[in-house]
């Protein structure tokens, strides 16, 4: 069975984030069909939240790409909403992998600090995982992690990683059962953490592994 998933990112780099995920998955190379749109974050960047013209957009992209795919992966927390507006009627399941990493981060209960490193990823986020933690009474926290996104935005990968990681260790030694990073940007950043310690709950292969079910199911 040929199978296709679109992935919708709005950052170039999260390319080569899904691709491991995919190969540490055994998923089948080419499998993957990448979509970038960095635009539709700069846009909600810029007037500091997402509007409901920058939602419809992202959502009659998400509606489009479903035509032609197996799945479709929204990898991106800012547009998270604009999949619930159009998931019921489109022509393939839509996965918003905030949503999936949201109800693996809460199932242990407890407190779940959840990283992100986009201001305009806060209200979308902590609305998400405080919706799923009603199922297990997890106690949520979001926070941003100061300056990061400047590091990303210049382009250095490295500075960016290392300051979430840093963020991590912080976390690590309060009193969090689990700690979760908002966005796929961030998922390489488990590398620079010991592994003797519990690993943040990352999106990509959690949010793969659910589209793969829903095409099985299908």
């Amino acid at each position: 069975m040929s199978v296709t998933i679109a992935c919708l990112h709005t950052a170039e780099s999260n390319i080569a984030v899904y691709e491991a995920a995919a190969k540490a998955l055994g998923l089948p190379e080419g499998m993957l069909r990448h979509h970038v749109r960095a635009d539709l974050l700069l846009a909600a960047e810029k007037v500091g939240c997402l509007t409901d013209e920058i939602s419809a957009e992202a959502a009659a992209l998400l509606w489009h790409l479903a035509e032609d795919a197996d799945a479709v992966v929204l990898n991106c927390s800012t547009l998270g909403p604009a999949a619930s507006k159009i998931a019921a009627g489109a022509g393939a399941p839509i996965i918003q992998a905030d949503a999936v990493l949201a109800e693996r981060a809460v199932k242990a209960g407890g407190k779940v600090i959840v990283l992100c490193t986009v201001e305009t990823t806060i209200a979308p986020t902590t609305a998400l995982f405080e919706a799923a933690a009603k199922a297990t009474g997890a106690e949520i926290e979001v926070r941003l992690v100061p300056g990061a996104w400047a590091h990303f935005r210049a382009g250095d990968l490295s500075a960016y990683l290392a300051s979430i990681a840093d963020a991590v260790k912080e976390a690590s030694g309060e009193s969090a059962v689990t700690i979760a990073f908002a966005q796929a940007s961030m998922t390489d950043a488990v590398h620079l953490l010991p592994e003797n310690r519990p690993q943040p709950v990352t999106g990509p292969a959690a949010a793969l592994a659910a589209a793969m079910a829903k095409i099985m199911c299908s």
